[in-house]
Order: C-alpha cells, then sequence, then structure tokens
C-alpha cells in the first residue's frame, strides 16, 4: 500500500532513528593508512600536489604509524623511495632499503600494527615501470622471480601481508610459492587483483618518484573499459593463493567493486587513490565543498559499494572524525 499508510520519512525523523535503520556502517577498523618511507633521520618531504601527504624517513614513519594506531587503525601500508635505482630494480628486495627498515621498527615500537608491503618494481627501477624489460616491452616471466624476491624480503622484515601491485600474470602463484618454500606460510597475500591504467594515479607517482621514462603501463594493467576482465583477474589470483583482493582506483569503480564482492568470499579492499584525494582537497582549498562531509560520504560509499577494507590517504581524518560521532 502507497501513500499515505507508507510514510519512509517516519524512518529518517531524527538522529537516533537514522542509526537505527542505517544499512552501511564505516568503521575506524576498515581503514588502512599508506605511508611513504625513504632513507635519512628526520627527514619530510612535502608533496606539493597531495597535501597532507609527504616522503618521510623511517623514524618519521614510525611515528606517523603510532599515531594511526593510538586512532584504532588497524594496519598501514608502506611504499618505498629507494637510495637508489637500476635496470632491474634491485634496491626493492635489499634488506637496509627503507621499506624493509621501517617494517622492522614499526614491528618494534607498534606490534599491534599490521605492516603491508607495496610489492611492486616500478619505485625501484630505473625506466620507472613495474617490472625487467625486454628492449620496451615488460617481460612478464623473467620479472616474477623479482617480486617473489622482494616478498621474501618483506616477510624476513616482518611484514604481515605482501600486497603485488604490478600486475604481472602469475605473480601471486610466485609469491606464495617463494613464501611458503622459505616457511612463511602465515603471511597473507593482498593482492591488487584489479587495477586499471588509470590517469588517477598522477599525485602518486609524484611521491612515489615512479612514472614511467617512455610509455604508459596500458599493456599490464587494465583498460577502463572493462569489468568482466576484473573478475577473471580476481578468480586467477584467487586461484594463486590470495587472501585479499584489492579494486584500484576506487571512486570510478564501485561498480566493479560490488561485481568483486558478489562473486567472492574473501575480503574486497577498495584503494581510494590520489587522484581522488587531491580533487577533494584542492576543492576543499578553494572553499568549494565541506571536506569532512565529502570524505565520509565518499568513504561510505566505498562501504556501500561492497568494500571491506579502504585504503587512503584521509585515514588519520577520517578516524578522528569517527571518534567524534560524525
Amino acid at each position: 500500500m502507497g501513500f499515505p499508510v507508507n510514510r519512509p520519512r517516519r524512518l529518517r525523523r531524527n538522529e537516533t532513528m537514522r542509526r537505527l535503520v542505517r544499512e552501511n556502517h564505516l568503521r575506524v577498523e576498515d581503514l588502512v593508512y599508506p605511508l611513504f618511507v625513504t632513507q635519512g633521520q628526520g627527514f619530510r618531504k612535502e608533496i606539493e600536489s597531495m597535501p597532507g601527504v609527504a616522503q618521510l624517513s623511517v623514524d618519521l614513519a614510525v611515528e606517523e604509524a603510532q599515531k594511526a594506531a593510538e586512532l584504532g587503525i588497524p594496519a598501514v601500508i608502506l611504499f618505498g623511495i629507494p637510495a637508489y635505482k637500476d635496470e632491474t630494480g634491485s634496491s626493492a628486495w635489499a634488506e637496509d632499503e627503507a621499506v624493509q627498515r621501517a617494517v622492522r621498527e614499526i614491528k618494534k615500537t607498534v606490534p599491534q600494527l599490521l605492516v603491508i608491503t607495496d610489492v611492486c618494481l616500478c619505485e625501484y627501477t630505473s625506466h620507472g615501470h613495474c617490472g625487467l624489460l625486454q628492449g620496451q616491452e615488460v617481460a612478464n616471466d623473467p620479472t616474477l622471480e623479482l617480486l617473489a624476491r622482494t616478498a621474501l624480503s618483506h616477510a624476513r622484515a616482518g611484514a604481515d601481508i605482501v600486497a603485488p601491485s604490478d600486475m604481472m600474470d602469475g605473480r601471486v602463484a610466485a609469491i606464495r610459492t617463494m613464501l611458503d618454500h622459505h616457511g612463511y606460510q602465515d603471511v597473507a597475500i593482498m593482492s591488487y587483483a584489479v587495477k586499471y591504467a588509470s590517469a588517477y594515479y598522477g599525485p602518486f607517482r609524484e611521491v612515489a618518484e615512479s612514472a614511467p621514462q617512455f610509455g604508459d603501463r596500458k599493456a599490464y594493467q587494465m583498460d577502463p573499459a572493462n569489468s568482466r576482465e576484473a573478475l577473471k583477474e580476481v578468480a586467477l589470483d584467487l586461484e594463486e593463493g590470495a587472501d585479499i583482493v584489492m579494486v584500484k582506483p576506487a571512486l570510478a569503480y564501485m561498480d566493479i567493486i560490488r561485481q568483486v564482492k558478489d562473486a567472492v568470499v574473501v575480503p574486497v579492499a577498495a584503494y581510494n587513490v590520489s587522484g581522488e584525494y587531491t580533487m577533494i582537497k584542492a576543492a576543499a582549498r578553494l572553499g568549494w565543498i565541506d571536506e569532512k562531509r565529502i570524505v565520509l560520504e565518499t568513504m561510505l560509499g566505498f562501504k556501500r559499494a561492497g568494500a571491506d577494507i579502504i585504503l587512503t590517504y584521509h585515514a588519520l581524518d577520517v578516524a578522528k572524525w569517527l571518534k567524534e560521532g560524525y
């Protein structure tokens, strides 16, 4: 029966009623906070295109990790800016590089905090691509060994979760095999299973110093026009041993988050990427939007789409706002 008997506004009439019938909930436990770590001591380099985000030396990254833990955020994900780059990205698996050092120090200082490490070569190669080159093509199979070596070095340092973001075919199986062979069966894999060749990554490439020196990444990252392919990538990564699957970017791909969520029984992560973050920050600086309301609405949109885990540069602010009872 319709109006006047059926009045949906009855369940919206005050905040207590709205909370009672709310379908989706954003929690601080849903958040992962990205950190960019590099060498040095007391070093902080602010990134103009990402206000509030910086390259941090290990000591300052540990302080940021402590802030996250104090706010109840359960995990950080680490990206490295290495001391040197070469054709093979060999600094990616160096035991004394920034990510490996940061993992050890964070686990020592904040042992309850989960540490996730990004596993890719783009930050470490002189050419900026995510694998070994043959001519100007990224060679898939030879790259797998190097990704596995990198993941192993992170596990040895104490990482709880490794997160391959390279989009090479077969990399989850290569990493799982390497970890298991060396006794790290309990280290989980969060695969960037669905990673699109997106324009939203621009500011990230500034902070991570990972822009390709030639060409683009369309030969290995996904075509933004495709959705069925996302389910294929997810299925393959799960067969190979992924424990968590990720969709990246998030904002323009909520339909993909929902499709993946409906197709799997593992946790689904969504990466609220740098371009999405920067657009909100820029508009807020100009006074065009209410930053807090926009950010929280966006995060809730990811949850409604099906994300169990949200990687976001807004994490500290979101955690504070949630504690204030938004």
